[in-house]
C-alpha cells in the first residue's frame, strides 16, 4: 500500500505525542512509526485505531545505532521530534540525564538531512522564556532568559534547527509548547494531580501561595494546530507558541476543579519550589490561531472532557 506521508514521531509513547499520533494516523494517506523508549512513555497510551498505517518501534533517540536503524531503514518525508525528559522536577533532579537529549536532537539532525525528511518539527518549550520580561510573550520579541537545564537545552535544540537550515537547507518548524493538558496526561503534571486529588476529596497541595499564572491548552487545540502546520504547509522555518491566552492563578485553577468535580478537597500550601516556577506564564498565539479553524476548547469544557475520560488519572498513572 502507498502512502502520501510517511512519518516519524520520536516520544510517540507520551501524553501530547500519543495524541498527535492518533491524529495523523486517522489520516490513512499518512504511515506513521511512533518511536519511544517508554522511559516516561507508556504502551497504555498508543493509538487504539488498528495499526494498518502505523508501527510502534521501542527506541532511544539518544542511542546513535537505535534511532539511525529506524531512519535509515524509512524513508520519512516528515519527523516531530518530541522525544524529552519533561516534568519541572523530574528535570530539576536529573540535570545529567536533561542534558543527554542534546544528543538525540543532534541525531535527529543530522540523520533527518542525509536521509529524505522535508521538514523536522521540534517539541521545544514556553520555559525557554524564563521568568518574563514582557507580555504576552512572542516568539520573535521576547527574549530567552531562562537558565535551568531543561529550558537550555531546547533553547540549544532550537539553534540546532537554525544552523542545519542554514548550513544544510534542513527546513524546520519549532513548537513552543505551554502548559498542555488532556485525558491521558500523567498525574505527575499540575491539571490531572489536581482531578485526581478532588475526585479523591483529597488535600490539593499548592507550592507557595498559589498566585503564579498559568495558561492552559487542551490537547485538541494542540495537535490539532501542529497537524495543521503540517498540512497547510505553514510556519517553514519559524517558531510556533502553542498555548492558551487565557491567564488564570493556579489556586484559582485548584478551586475551579474543586467546583466542577463537586469535591470536598481542601487546598492546602506547602513550601514553594526551588526554582523553576514562574510567576507568569501567557503566550502571544497570534499564529496559532491562524492554524485553528475552530474556537479553541475552554478550560471548564476541557476538565470536563477529562472527567468524561478518566482511565488514566484515576488508575494513577505516572512515570516510573
Amino acid at each position: 500500500m502507498s502512502f502520501t506521508r510517511r512519518i516519524l514521531i520520536t516520544g510517540g509513547a507520551g501524553f501530547i505525542g500519543s495524541s498527535l499520533a492518533e491524529k495523523l494516523i486517522a489520516d490513512k494517506d499518512n504511515y506513521v512509526i511512533i518511536a519511544d523508549d517508554l522511559s516516561t512513555g507508556s504502551l497504555k497510551k498508543l493509538p487504539l485505531q488498528p495499526n494498518g498505517n502505523w508501527r510502534f518501534v521501542k527506541c532511544d533517540v539518544n542511542n546513535y545505532r537505535d534511532i539511525a536503524e529506524v531512519m535509515l531503514g524509512n524513508k520519512f518525508d516528515y519527523v516531530f521530534h518530541y522525544a524529552a525528559m519533561v516534568g519541572v522536577r523530574r528535570t530539576q533532579e536529573n540535570p545529567y540525564k536533561v542534558l543527554k537529549d542534546l544528543n538525540g536532537i543532534r541525531h535527529i539532525c543530522d540523520l533527518s538531512k542525509n536521509t529524505s525528511v522535508k521538514r523536522l518539527f521540534f517539541a521545544s518549550s514556553s520555559e525557554v522564556y524564563g521568568e518574563p520580561v514582557d507580555l504576552p510573550q512572542n516568539e520573535e520579541t521576547t527574549p530567552l532568559n531562562s537558565r535551568l537545564p531543561y529550558a537550555v537545552v531546547k533553547n540549544v535544540g532550537e539553534a540546532f534547527l537554525r544552523s542545519y537550515k542554514k548550513e544544510f537547507d534542513l527546513d524546520f518548524t519549532i513548537f513552543r509548547f505551554f502548559n498542555t493538558y488532556g485525558p491521558k496526561q500523567s498525574t505527575d503534571f499540575v491539571m490531572s494531580k489536581f482531578i485526581r486529588h478532588a475526585l479523591k476529596n483529597e488535600d490539593i497541595p499548592l507550592y507557595g501561595d498559589g498566585r503564579q499564572t498559568r495558561t492552559f491548552c487542551f490537547i485538541d487545540d494542540n495537535v490539532e494546530a501542529c497537524t495543521n502546520a503540517l498540512y497547510n504547509n505553514a510556519f517553514v522555518n519559524e517558531v510556533v507558541n502553542i498555548g492558551s491566552p487565557f491567564e488564570l492563578p493556579i489556586a484559582e485553577l485548584a478551586q475551579k476543579v474543586i467546583d466542577i468535580t463537586g469535591s470536598s478537597s481542601r487546598i492546602v500550601h506547602r513550601s514553594p519550589l526551588e526554582e523553576g516556577d514562574m510567576n507568569r506564564r501567557l503566550p502571544d498565539i497570534t499564529k496559532m490561531k491562524q492554524l485553528l479553524s475552530r474556537p479553541m476548547i475552554d478550560l471548564d469544557q476541557g476538565i470536563r472532557h477529562i472527567l468524561d475520560n478518566l482511565d488514566f488519572i484515576m488508575n494513577g498513572y505516572h512515570y516510573e
